[in-house]
């Protein structure tokens, strides 16, 4: 046992979106999913057993932290704490370098360091596959967080075949993703409620589920001839499908606000004037822009005509899972 160990995780973005869950305990989706990781939001975290602690204590950004998030994360640490047969309590320090709980894919970070950092100062040598299969617990979304560049999450059946897999880690197709905060403040509807009542009451979630597989097949074929523009189209319109299920939820709920709309409209009016960009939304108001490195300054300038405040941030594809001891 090591006792102490740091990793860094790195945030995902779903351009084929995991949203509904099949199995709520052990956070099995309904529907395969892919994302892209990427290289500007990532979480540090430490994790340190200490058998001089009277419990486990969560320090978050400088913060301690108390209550729903310190005891989730404690019950995660538990799953680590049994694989390695010990009942050490631990020290969690984290600093997050992503709005949390802003639908910018701050939980996958997160999970996705507290599973490496913990089980590697617990003593186990997870397999990356392991370590996404762990990693899940915690949030769905982290399960792809464990690999870089395009990740896939098999969604499967039980503990045991549910996880991602690298798709293509080595991207060398020009992508990236221009991401407009334009609300940083943590949302009213979490994304573990949000989905279930959309699975509990749309009656459109099964065609949601279809529809899905059916876009997930055809972006990985655009994947691997580099058809951007593809990828770009499939990508906006699995979101916006995700979207709709949730306002035809009974009763409807929508992570949009009025600047959501209005970038969407932005987004648009850029493919009409020939700008190849094409947006996706998770579970918040703030737009990620799939777009290519020669049109960024044309998509920011366009932006900040209306938004002359928000804050831009330019990812490109980014790494999988790494220690920093």
């Amino acid at each position: 046992m090591t006792n102490k160990s740091t990793a860094r995780a790195h945030t995902n973005i779903a351009l084929i979106k995991y949203w509904g869950k099949a199995n709520q305990e052990l956070i099995i989706p309904t529907n395969d999913s892919l994302s892209l990781t990427l290289d500007q939001f990532y979480t540090d975290t430490t994790v340190e057993f200490d058998a001089n602690l009277n419990g486990d204590q969560l320090v978050l950004n400088n913060q301690l932290i108390t209550g729903k998030m310190a005891t989730k994360t404690s019950a995660f640490l538990d799953l680590i704490r049994n694989m390695a047969s010990i009942d050490t309590p631990a020290k969690i320090t984290s600093i997050n370098h992503v709005p949390t709980a802003a639908g910018l894919a701050s939980s996958a970070s997160a999970f996705a360091a507290l599973a490496a950092a913990g089980s590697d100062a617990a003593g186990l040598a997870l397999s990356r596959t392991e370590l996404s299969r762990l990693a899940r617990r915690g949030s769905g979304s982290a399960t792809r967080s464990i690999f870089g560049g395009f990740a896939e999450w098999i969604a499967g059946d039980s503990d045991a075949n549910s996880y991602a897999q690298p798709f293509q880690e080595n991207v060398t197709m020009d992508i990236q993703m221009l991401t407009v905060v334009v609300d940083a403040t943590e949302k009213k509807i979490g994304s573990r409620a949000g989905m279930q009542h959309a699975l509990s009451t749309s009656p459109f979630f099964k065609t949601w589920v279809t529809e899905s597989a059916k876009d997930l097949v055809t972006i990985k074929e655009a994947i691997k001839r580099a058809d951007f523009a593809t990828i770009g189209e499939i990508a906006e319109n699995n979101a916006l499908q995700m979207h709709a299920i949730n306002l035809s939820a009974k009763p409807g709920f929508t992570y949009f606000n009025g600047a959501t709309i209005q970038l969407l409209n932005i987004v648009q009016e850029l493919r009409q004037q020939g700008i190849p960009a094409y947006a996706t939304m998770d579970a918040g108001p703030n737009v990620k822009i799939i777009s290519q490195s020669t049109d960024t300054e044309t998509i920011s300038n366009a932006i900040k005509s209306v938004f002359p405040t928000v804050t831009l941030e330019v990812a490109k594809p980014g790494p999988g899972i790494s220690f920093l001891n």
